[in-house]
């Protein structure tokens, strides 16, 4: 024997109970079948507002009761052929009675809600069990109030185990190759309608199944079965075919709608197997619901949440060593019908807290309020506090007990991305580990658990891009290239989220078409860093990494607070880490506190992995005494290519045409871009510095250096042409190159250009080409040395990708 049971969307419609039949026909060929069904969807909600419009004399239950009956009357004919609706006619008229009579006594009753509840399953197994019938089938209805036997709580009544048994038992022998139950409803020892609450369709299912000794359960629904998270709000989530009975009990706990607790338990006492089945994909994977078995398990099965929760909090120095204080505020609770989802006591006895319902917050507090009003107006507890717009997010695992380091990781990587764990539980069978975090973090919270422990799935990293100029440009075709190949052999799935220049925005939160951002951004809404920053926090997604491509302060000024909200921040720019020393430190402080990361690779030689080659040399244990380098790949192609023959102005605008200074040249020029590289080398070093400190000798006459705008500048160094021969030829006299050389030795720090002798690493650099010299405890006589290219749009880019990549990896 079987027991099937079709839930209310598997039944929801005459499309959908013709998907039932089929199951029911070839199920039936097989072996004897129990089937137990639901009301049609929806048509609970409809009985319960029709009952309560009728409470407080809203006419309007009366159109309500005709749509319902000529629904179902509609299902009816086109199920069995037949035009005689004389049961469902029937039934309706006892139901409009009922009606009647509470719309005249303005008064609804528990028992007569009951019944009135009860009508949806009794009619939905009706028109079932007829359809079978015109279908070949050898069906029988049986109503379940006959042999369900329960107590006097209606709205969820408990099932009296002894009655229900002999009367199920002395039916066994008789039940037809396939028999008919209605879900949900039962009756008192005095035959009164009762119903048995939330899940009850899943519960009679499994009352059946342990009493008439099943060999299976299979629940049918509209989803193949139990998932490692809530699909709607993880994509990535993933079906779970093998859990046992507890981490389902554990994972409906917590808000698995699929099953319910109270349906396992029967089935879990027989140890009778549950499959959870899809109606609309009979033939698809399922879940299959068993006892703990021997197969090779991961800690966690599933991730699971609430969405509307609140937070009670009872606290007060009078309540420590009195243990009538628990009691009392449980006892206040429990006679306010207030169910408790989670429970937490201070080791100090200070404060008990506990999450409840969201809609049972102010029934809670009342409750609370009144029990203690004594001990609160003595001050000796204070008034109780709930906090609302909370959530639970719940680990769950039977393979958790005696797994070392599971609560560890959830909570850094919660921590990491910013979201707030307002109390703990976990209960001593140690599967689950129970967090309530702020509503507006669920989702967020949700992927990137789900992303944490499920290795098999790719971490996704959002990007928001800043600045979309030549080094921007050539950084979203990177990522395009190589968004695939990421995803595919290292698990991380990169997707640009936003785009901006400086006019315009343009959003995706499941990431941009990079094949046509450009178009995008043309076609985006007009923006400013403020209302970009706004639109992003507002999305709140994990892994989210903003990218600033520009040289503008404004937009540096904003790093501070993105880090304390745990996004990242990766920038080529250089005024975040040359402001102030006390701005710096207060950077590098907030991503310690708040488990963000802010990644600059880019501020000192392009693409060289320069800052990351000295931060693992200190980290390492090594020391830093001297730093000689070029570091402007800028200078070093003016240098490179001026021999007199054409106006260094020319160099500078073919430079700036090929992407390789700055938006103004003047910074690179100046030597103010190498004096910011230097004082960030010295920074990193683990010294405190200020720009002032280091010494600047300038190559450019006084004039130029004046100048009011880019096109006085190009004028004043056509004017002073000769300045720059005369520094050309002097350094050609000396068979040496001429190199705008920054060092830091003996606390000594100065950027200057220097004619470089051929005996000297510097004298052979080429093209855009930067270098950098470490002189170390470890390499003391010969130098570290970096070399390579140091400017362009390809490899800034590159390195800004680096910095991305260093977060996907954390």
């Amino acid at each position: 024997m079987k027991v099937l049971k079709f839930g209310g969307t598997s039944v929801g419609s005459v499309e959908a109970i013709g998907k039932v039949v089929e199951i029911l026909k070839k199920e039936s060929d097989q072996e004897q079948l129990v089937v137990v069904v639901s009301a049609m969807s929806g048509v609970t909600n409809t009985l319960i507002s029709i009952s309560q419009k009728a409470a407080v004399r809203d006419a309007s239950y009366e159109s309500d009761l005709h749509a319902l009956e000529e629904k179902h009357c509609t299902a009816f004919k086109k199920l069995t052929g037949n035009s005689n609706c004389f049961e469902i006619s029937k039934l309706f008229v006892r139901l409009t009675e009922i009606c009647r009579g509470v719309y005249l006594l303005r008064e609804l009753t528990p028992r007569t809600s009951d019944y009135i509840q009860s009508c949806g399953e009794r009619l939905s197994s009706y028109i079932i069990s007829e359809h079978l019938k015109k279908e070949g089938l050898q069906v029988e209805l049986y109503d379940s109030r006959k042999y369900l036997i329960t107590d006097k709580k209606f709205g969820g009544a408990n099932v009296l185990w002894q009655s229900t048994k002999a009367a199920l038992q002395e039916l066994k022998p008789q039940l037809a190759p396939s028999s008919v139950f209605p879900g949900f409803i039962a009756s008192t020892s005095d035959n009164e309608t009762s119903t048995l609450g939330r899940g009850g369709s899943d519960y009679t299912a499994a009352v059946l199944a342990n009493v008439l000794g099943a060999s299976q359960l299979e629940i049918w629904t509209d989803v193949n079965g139990l998932m490692t998270a809530d699909p709607r709000l993880v994509p990535n989530a993933h079906l779970l075919e093998h859990v046992s009975y507890e981490e389902a009990l554990e994972l409906s706990h917590f808000g698995a709608k699929v099953l319910y607790p109270p349906s396992i338990q029967p089935a879990l006492d027989a140890e009778i197997p549950i499959w959870v089945k899809n109606t609309f994909d009979a033939e698809g994977p399922s879940t299959l619901v068993t006892k703990e078995w021997d197969d090779d398990k991961q800690a966690i099965c599933g991730i699971s949440s609430i969405q509307d929760i609140a937070l009670l909090n009872l606290s007060g120095a009078s309540m420590v060593g009195i243990p009538s204080f628990s009691f009392r505020l449980f006892k206040a609770l429990s006679e306010a019908k207030i169910n408790v989802i989670m429970i937490t006591q201070a080791s100090s006895e200070h404060s008990i807290c506990v999450g409840i319902s969201k809609s049972d917050a102010h029934a809670a507090l009342e409750a609370i309020s009144e029990e203690f009003e004594t001990e609160i107006s003595l001050h000796k507890i204070d008034k109780p506090i709930v906090e609302e717009d909370l959530s639970v997010v719940a680990l769950v695992g039977s393979h958790m007990k005696n797994q070392v380091g599971i609560s560890g990781k959830m909570f850094n990587t919660l921590g990491r991305n910013g979201i707030s764990v307002k109390a703990i539980a976990q209960g001593s069978s140690e599967r689950n580990i129970t967090a309530i975090i702020a509503k507006p973090d669920l989702k967020k919270a949700l992927n990137t658990l789900h992303e944490s422990f499920f290795l098999s799935e790719s971490k996704k990293i959002n990007l928001f891009v800043v600045g979309v100029g030549n080094v921007g440009k050539a950084f979203l075709s990177q990522v395009q290239r190589q968004q695939a190949m990421l995803a595919k052999e290292f698990r991380v799935d990169i997707q640009v989220v936003a785009v901006a220049n400086s006019r315009k925005s343009h959003f995706h939160e499941d990431g941009i078409d990079l094949a046509q951002w450009e178009q995008l951004l043309d076609k985006g809404n007009d923006s400013t860093i403020e209302t970009f920053i706004t639109q992003m926090t507002e999305l709140n997604l994990r892994n989210s990494v903003f990218i600033d491509i520009t040289a503008s302060k404004t937009i540096a000024e904003v790093y501070q607070e993105l880090l304390e909200m745990s996004i990242s921040v990766v920038t080529p720019n250089k005024i975040a880490a040359t402001r102030e020393m006390s701005k710096y430190l207060s950077l590098k402080y907030a991503t310690k506190k708040y488990g963000s990361q802010f990644l600059f690779e880019t501020n000192v030689a392009a693409g060289l992995p320069v800052i990351s080659t000295m931060n693992d040399l200190f980290k390492s244990g090594d020391r830093i005494h001297a730093i000689q380098a070029v570091l402007s790949g800028t200078l070093n192609y003016l240098f490179n290519n001026y021999d007199g023959t054409k106006p260094f102005s020319s160099i500078v605008k073919d430079a700036k045409k090929l992407g390789l200074t700055e938006p103004d040249p003047r910074l690179d020029l100046s030597g103010e871009d190498v004096m910011r590289k230097l004082l960030i080398l010295i920074r990193e070093s683990g010294r405190k510095w200020e720009m002032d400190q280091i010494e600047q000798v300038s190559f450019l006459p006084e004039a130029c250096e004046q100048a009011k705008d880019l096109e006085e500048f190009y004028a004043l160094l056509d004017e002073n042409e000769d300045h720059f021969k005369a520094i050309y030829n002097d350094a050609k006299a000396e068979e040496a190159q001429l190199r705008v050389v920054a060092s830091f030795k003996d606390g000594v720090a100065q950027v200057g250009l220097e004619k470089v002798q051929k005996s000297h690493p510097f004298y052979f650099l080429e093209g855009k080409d930067n270098i950098v010299l470490f002189y170390t405890d470890r390499y003391q006589e010969q130098p570290l040395v970096v070399k390579g290219a140091g400017a362009g749009a390809e490899v800034t880019a590159s390195g800004i990708f680096a910095d991305v990549l260093r977060i996907a990896n954390q």
